[in-house]
């Protein structure tokens, strides 16, 4: 147990904003599946 770090002495070296982050990702996603939806409906056309 002489091991055991105190998580409140830990130093946060990069810390991020959650809210952008989120943002961000939904962002993406969003976008991604509306190419996806797009290439779907292109190639329902053409068959």
């Amino acid at each position: 147990m002489e091991n055991v770090q105190d998580p409140r002495q830990h130093i946060n070296e990069e810390p991020r904003d959650d809210l952008k982050d989120v943002v961000v990702g939904f962002a993406v996603m969003l976008g991604f599946m509306t190419v996806v939806f797009a290439a779907a409906v292109i190639v329902k056309a053409l068959m």
